[in-house]
């Protein structure tokens, strides 16, 4: 069935109409010179190479997949051509620095690229999806000497990079990790161990695969404290390869056009990254770029669902849609009935909200990297750290789930394999495990950012998107004004349930760890009501089919969405009282 295609329109309306981007980064001498027309002229040349040469790849990618043979592996037809004509246009370079052969653009161009590549093809995508975080990793930690032979090549694409981490008794708990590293008489070291679930450990994309792989020093502590980081190259600077082999790629329900490897180490030569003992903070660097990446896969794989069930309900015919008079049509448009509506809707609203929101996070990072202001930078700082985890959960839950129910749109069709929305619904999957799964994500959120400050940083999140709420034009609506009430009724509701949080978790050392996702959920429901009175605040006369095209889906989101908050905050809510009930019992 079709193919999905980029719509730029809509993304340009939420980076200009909504946030305001432009404005804001021409304030930052850094993009001084990055003006609105380019911004659109960026976004529009990524829409017609995502659409012209990366989705028609994508049905290849999935039916006959990456072929593993001898410990060489095959990418699917067209992918290495591709992947080409991606580097050599300067797709990867695009937020990369300009000493570093990058085009010193901003964040959210790379990230509204990413989302679109992610739609069109999320298994040829996987490729150079961590790019960006191998740069930032090697930039700030790396020594010169690395830097000299790997950054640039890094930077823009020409070699692709991995991220070893998980080892097979080790998934979420990078402590247990087992891969040595042996310092060598030259400086450099050897290292020995098994990684698994590598994507793109091995493939013929590219001339060249920079590994970064986290390894125990002989003396190192346990736990881990005890890890460093370091850098190993498929092929070293003198043309050798090193001893990193591929022993086989994964059978996997989905992503197939990506081949996730096992790598085994075998004594291969390598130098470290940053400092002994000091590699897990050196790869979070990569972690979490890649954690806002992950969130805009699930926005651009929700976005490829909704597309084709959209196109399918405005095609298919099926009896009568409830409310209609009489007609001498003996069937409507599915697209007319309730049912199918609700579902479309519904996934249109989280999509919106899902730009809304990765959009301005991208921003967010850049005002952290170029902002002279220090208040800034904290505001970003704070905004990144507690809107990323929630991100990476929701919207790759939704990929899944919502496209599930895009499948259903299709009846008996969306099962078979000749309409291509059961492959999304398959590849999304995997983004609600990889990158830390949506329940470290939640933990994350919960214990590690919000207990430890007493839920400070979000109060003051909560300050930030409530200034934002105060309607202030005088031609708001009635309704409009009541849904910014409501909006701010939820924000104080968050505020009390944080305090009641913070207040029973030291009498229930589990409470946090129970509640994590019901609270990350609920901050999500927060902050897409926020987004979507953003976007209604951008909406004037001249917005073109402003009322089929944004109306229906807030109005779902008002619907069908946001009545979640309450369960959640009632969850929470019996969880703390019980705790607390207890303690008391206990004392």
């Amino acid at each position: 069935m079709n193919a999905y295609q980029p719509r730029t329109d809509d993304m340009q309306f939420v980076l200009s109409r909504v946030l305001n981007a432009p404005a804001q980064l021409q304030a930052l001498p850094a993009f001084a010179e990055v003006d609105p027309e380019l911004m659109q002229q960026v976004l529009d040349e990524a829409g017609k190479f995502v659409g012209e040469v990366i989705a028609p790849l994508n049905r290849d990618g999935d039916e006959i997949g990456a072929q593993w043979r001898d410990g060489a592996v095959t990418m699917p037809p067209g992918f290495k051509d591709a992947y080409q004509s991606f580097w050599q246009s300067g797709w990867p370079a695009l937020a990369a620095s300009t000493e570093d052969g990058g085009q010193g653009l901003p964040s959210v161009l790379e990230a509204m690229l990413y989302e679109m590549l992610s739609a069109a093809n999320h298994g040829w995508t996987m490729a150079p999806g961590l790019l960006h975080g191998a740069y930032e990793c090697i930039k700030h930690h790396a020594s010169d000497e690395l830097k000299a032979l790997y950054l640039e090549k890094v930077a823009t694409g020409e070699w692709l990079a991995t991220m070893c981490l998980t080892e097979p008794h080790a998934g979420s708990d990078l402590g247990l990790a087992r891969t040595k590293a042996v310092p060598l008489p030259d400086g450099r070291y050897a290292v020995s161990g098994t990684k698994i679930f590598i994507s793109g450990g091995e493939h013929d994309l590219s001339d060249n695969i920079v590994h970064l792989v986290l390894a125990r020093l002989p003396d190192a502590p346990p736990g881990p404290k005890g890890l460093s980081l370091f850098l190993v190259p498929k092929f070293y600077p003198d043309g050798t390869r090193s001893r990193v082999h591929c022993d086989r790629i994964e059978e996997k329900m989905g992503l197939h056009g990506s081949p996730t490897c096992v790598m085994r180490f075998d004594e291969a030569v390598c130098q470290i990254v940053g400092e002994p003992g000091k590699g897990l903070s050196a790869m979070f660097v990569m972690m979490n770029a890649a954690r806002l990446h992950v969130a805009l896969q699930g926005i651009g794989l929700l976005d490829a669902a909704w597309q084709k069930a959209d196109a399918y309900a405005q095609e298919r015919r099926q009896m009568r849609a409830p409310g209609k008079g009489k007609s001498a049509a003996e069937a409507d448009f599915i697209a007319e009935h309730p049912a199918m509506r609700r579902i479309l809707d519904t996934q249109r609203a989280w999509v919106d909200a899902g730009r809304v929101l990765a959009y301005r996070t991208a921003l967010e990072l850049d005002l952290i990297k170029h902002s002279p202001d220090a208040n800034t930078q904290a505001a970003a700082q704070r905004w990144c750290a507690l809107v990323t985890p929630v991100m990476k959960s929701v919207f790759t839950h939704q990929a899944f789930h919502g496209g599930s129910d895009c499948l259903q749109v299709f009846g008996g069709h969306g099962y078979v394999r000749e309409w291509g929305i059961e492959q999304i619904v398959r590849d999304a999957r995997v983004a609600m495990i990889y990158e830390g799964t949506n329940e470290i994500q939640a933990i994350d959120l919960l214990v590690r950012k919000v207990l430890t400050d007493g839920g400070q940083g979000m109060n003051a999140l909560m300050d930030t998107l409530g200034a934002d709420l105060v309607p202030t034009d005088p031609a708001h609506t009635k309704a409009n004004t009541q849904a910014h009430t409501q909006a701010l009724k939820r924000m104080q509701s968050l505020r009390t349930l944080t305090a009641q949080i913070v207040h029973t978790a030291p009498q229930d050392a589990a409470l946090a760890f129970r509640v994590a996702d019901d609270y990350l959920r609920a901050v999500a429901l927060v902050l897409m009501d926020w987004a979507w009175l953003r976007i209604e605040a951008g909406l004037s006369a001249d917005t073109p089919n402003a009322l089929a095209r944004w109306t229906t889906p807030a109005q779902a989101l008002r619907h069908w969405v946001l009545p979640e908050f309450d369960m959640r905050c009632a969850i929470i809510g019996q969880q703390c009282a019980a705790a607390a009930a207890s303690a008391l019992v206990a004392a």
